[in-house]
């Protein structure tokens, strides 16, 4: 059974409430769930914040278990910091100006290319042995031919 995180919408029309909720990924929207979470109030209030509540302990647990945050969902939790924020979406990036656009890009290469640095610093013989692997393989391919 797939498990996800998602908004469960109360409220009336034109003034939405939100439960955040675990339920299975096929009931409906607004139907049967396993448990509540938190709330999410998207009308600002006097002071123009929105309003978010959550329980971080069964947040946590829900994830550690293998439940999927919504794209909403993991949102509202990377704001309230309960997890990492997740990088925009490619469909998200196009609504942005270019140079928007290519400064997030430079950005996403960079964080991958310190990820990769650390990794390659924790096993220094795995990245050496597979890069010779790779570069004799690619002369044995050729002679070959």
């Amino acid at each position: 059974m797939v498990v996800r995180m998602r908004l469960q919408r109360f409220g009336c029309r034109n003034l939405p409430f939100y439960r955040i909720v675990v339920a299975d990924a096929r009931a409906p929207r607004d139907g049967k769930f396993l448990e509540n979470l938190g709330t999410y109030n998207p009308i600002p209030m006097k002071d123009m914040t929105k309003e978010i509540t959550a329980n971080g302990d069964r947040v946590r647990y829900w994830l550690s278990v293998g439940a999927q945050p919504s794209d909403r969902v993991a949102w509202l939790l990377g704001k309230v910091g309960l997890v990492p924020p997740r990088p925009l979406r490619v469909s998200l990036l196009k609504s942005l100006p270019k140079e928007e656009q290519k400064d997030i890009k430079a950005a996403a290469a960079a964080a991958k290319a310190a990820i990769i640095a650390a990794q390659a610093a924790k096993n220094p013989k795995k990245t050496a042995a597979g890069a010779q692997k790779k570069t004799a393989g690619g002369a044995g391919a050729a002679k070959k031919k």
